[in-house]
């Protein structure tokens, strides 16, 4: 089964002693595509290392929403640096969490929105995170509305291309069958992982997966974290994405080689068509 991993932080610290071993598994285990996005800029600056290491790995650039507060001036201007360089595909990651809260909410936003425009003005999608405190819908719904700022308005059937590539994608999908409605009438792709099989996220597949059109289908495992069931507990790696991928092609009744084939199309439609 032909097999991308759309969100992997193949720089992060649990990789460090071995991440070319690492790599060399997700080839074997039939990866054609990873992105390694950034979360700040040392982060998205080491992406962009390891695909010059790596040339079939993509990288992002950008300020994750928990390190939205202490990212000065510098770190931006260095974040739309590396954004620019033809190698970065894509601009993230970003958005908002009101789970954690590690950034006030005002400087997540303001950080949100320079990631936006930047992406807009570039042509290449923004990856975003975004996730609710428990009980609550507001940074989705905060979300929404940032998307309509940035011009990224709801849709009418016949204003998007069938070709029109995303111009953001929602890493690791979490949320209600309304909020992925809304997403996708704002043209974005959706990426799945291994959040899925947690209870109360069983949205994802049940109701919002079969929503997604084939071209906007993205998976992820977002090493080293979130895990599927079945993959080692210590660390995520981009090898058992394919666990979210065989659960995806069995819940929507479709051959794995199929949606392999699928998977490969939507992220080169979503990252590496030409800017």
């Amino acid at each position: 089964m032909r097999l991308i991993d759309s969100h992997c932080h193949l720089q992060a610290d649990p990789f460090a002693d071995d991440v070319d071993a690492v790599i060399a598994r997700a080839r074997a285990a039939g990866l054609e595509r990873i992105l390694v996005p950034g979360w700040d800029l040392a982060s998205s600056a080491a992406a962009l290392a390891l695909t010059a290491r790596h040339p079939w790995l993509d990288a992002a650039a950008g300020i994750h929403p928990h390190d939205a507060a202490r990212a000065e001036r510098a770190a931006w201007l260095g974040i739309v640096r590396l954004a620019r360089d033809h190698r970065v595909l894509a601009v993230g990651e970003t958005g908002l969490d009101y789970d954690r809260m590690f950034s006030p909410i005002e400087a997540q936003l303001d950080n949100l929105r320079r990631h936006l425009d930047l992406g807009l003005d570039l042509g290449k999608p923004v990856i975003i995170h975004c996730r609710s405190a428990a009980g609550s819908s507001a940074a989705h719904d905060d979300l929404v509305e940032e998307l309509d700022r940035a011009g990224m308005g709801r849709l009418a059937p016949s204003a998007a291309p069938p070709g029109e590539r995303p111009s953001a994608v929602m890493h690791s999908f979490s949320g209600s069958q309304e909020f992925g409605r809304e997403v996708l009438a704002r043209g974005l792709a959706i990426s799945v992982s291994g959040l899925a099989f947690r209870a109360g996220e069983e949205p994802t597949f049940n109701e919002v997966a079969p929503l997604v059109p084939t071209n906007r289908l993205l998976i992820e495992t977002d090493s080293p974290y979130l895990s599927p069931p079945g993959a080692p507990r210590r660390r995520n790696e981009p090898e058992w994405v394919r666990l979210t991928a065989e659960r995806l092609a069995a819940s929507g009744g479709v051959p794995a080689d199929q949606l392999g084939d699928q998977l490969v199309a939507a992220y080169d439609r979503t990252f590496r068509e030409p800017i």
